[in-house]
């Protein structure tokens, strides 16, 4: 048979499988076959159709033959380990998913497959790392965010995949919670277990404020507002008294080389035109961190000593590996932080204002409010907020986290646990995604 004719009767074939003649698409492909033993295409059709009628062996055989005939065909690979793990073969299954994998890790339904193999086995911390990476990876792209974005033949994998996530998320989040709960009567518990419930997706998300959005995680029933009376931040008096100390190291900062970095960190310039416009050449928001997701860094704040030790003596929170985030926020003129919203209601960010110019402002939640430098502003970054530097001059501002006032401090410790457990989650299980 011509290459001319194969390819011909592979086209009919596919044609008649999509109108569910599978037989005769089939008798297509044995046809194929027999002048061209070795066709992959063929071969995969055929062997589905054996295990469509339980004929595992001879799908395993067939699969094996388009395999050596096309050793990095990935469908070829995927079919093989979908078959080995139905004739319970999983040693084979394992090591044929694992090589389609590395030649195509970002086909997200191969990690399904594996996931569903080390479920069957037992290893169900496996099982949720490939089964979370998965659907992470599809969900990013799109897909299989409901029943009509996931393909038929895998609805029933899909579905029962994400019920498998989140009966792990239910029980890992939960024990992270129950020391607290020993501790402290179901009312202490109350909006706590409510937050949790509302991030798993149990309960729907029920906004206070409907200018908010947290981009993370929503705590209920804590008071809305854009901006916080200074009243409930005792602390910042301290912060307001070294405001001249810390304007003089910033300005010797500044002066030096190389010291600054992008505030959003490396982006494309597509990344950056969603949060960045200018008006006076091309915009720029950069940091000087002394805490970033957490960490402190330790060089930087050996660079400006008396900011840091004003910075460590706050009640500031402290998340390992999410909070504080401090920083001299240095926007350059004509710079317009475009608006977006936070993380999360738990925190506020305070600002200490340092060097402002003249057509310098904030807006959170539709409240438009100018920097008065040396005084301490305090909002929930939840509600839309935007800021610009209209003037020719930079403008510098401290940056901080504090926690919401309005949280207990059973509250406190909670999404602290809750928040370290969630990046742990994320982290350990998000590794396997595509």
């Amino acid at each position: 048979m011509s290459n001319t004719l194969v390819a011909a009767n592979l086209e009919r074939a596919r044609m008649l499988a999509q109108q569910g003649q599978l037989d005769q698409a089939e008798q297509l492909c044995r046809a194929v076959l027999e002048s061209n033993p070795g066709e992959a295409e063929a071969l995969n059709f055929i062997a589905m159709r054996s295990l469509a009628h339980g004929q595992l062996a001879t799908a395993i055989e067939l699969l094996q033959r388009a395999a050596a005939a096309q050793p990095d065909d990935v469908a070829t690979l995927k079919n093989l380990g979908v078959v080995c793990i139905n004739a319970r073969q999983f040693d084979l299954a394992q090591t044929t998913l694992e090589r389609a994998i590395g030649l195509a890790p970002e086909q997200y339904d191969l990690q399904l497959h594996l996931a569903g193999l080390w479920e069957q086995q037992g290893e169900l911390k496996r099982a949720l790392a490939y089964y979370f990476g998965s659907i992470t990876a599809a969900q990013s792209q799109g897909y299989w965010l409901s029943e009509s974005s996931t393909p038929p033949a895998l609805r029933k994998t899909v579905m029962h995949a994400m019920d498998f996530v989140n009966r792990q998320r239910h029980e890992i989040f939960s024990t992270v919670l129950q020391p607290l709960r020993e501790r402290h009567d179901a009312e202490a518990m109350r909006r706590i277990e409510i937050c949790l419930a509302t991030y798993l997706g149990d309960l729907p998300t029920s906004y206070a404020d409907v200018r908010q959005r947290p981009k993370f995680l929503y705590f209920p029933g804590l008071p809305t507002q854009a901006y916080f009376a200074r009243e409930l931040f005792p602390w910042q008096d301290e912060l307001e008294k070294n405001t001249d100390a810390i304007r003089a190291e910033l300005r010797d900062l500044l002066q030096q080389q190389n010291l600054m970095q992008p505030f959003l960190g490396m982006q494309t310039p597509a990344e950056g035109d969603a949060y960045l416009r200018g008006t006076h050449g091309a915009p720029a928001w950069d940091a000087f961190f002394f805490y970033r997701h957490g960490e402190r860094n330790d060089a930087n704040c050996a660079r400006a000593p008396v900011t840091a030790a004003v910075i460590d003596a706050l009640p500031i929170v402290r998340i390992r590996e999410h909070a504080p985030e401090i920083c001299f926020s240095v926007l350059t003129p004509g710079t317009h932080i475009l608006p977006h919203h936070g993380v999360t209601n738990t925190r506020l960010v305070t600002h200490l204002p340092l060097i402002v110019p003249e057509d310098c402002a904030i807006r959170v939640g539709g409240e438009e409010h100018a920097w008065q430098e040396g005084r301490c502003i305090t909002f929930d970054d939840t509600f839309e907020h935007e800021a610009w530097n209209r003037s020719q001059s930079t403008r510098v501002v401290l940056i901080l986290d504090s926690w919401n006032p309005y949280l207990t401090d059973v509250e406190r410790i909670a999404v602290t646990d809750l928040v370290g457990a969630i990046g742990d989650f994320n982290r350990e299980f998000s590794l396997r995604g595509g």
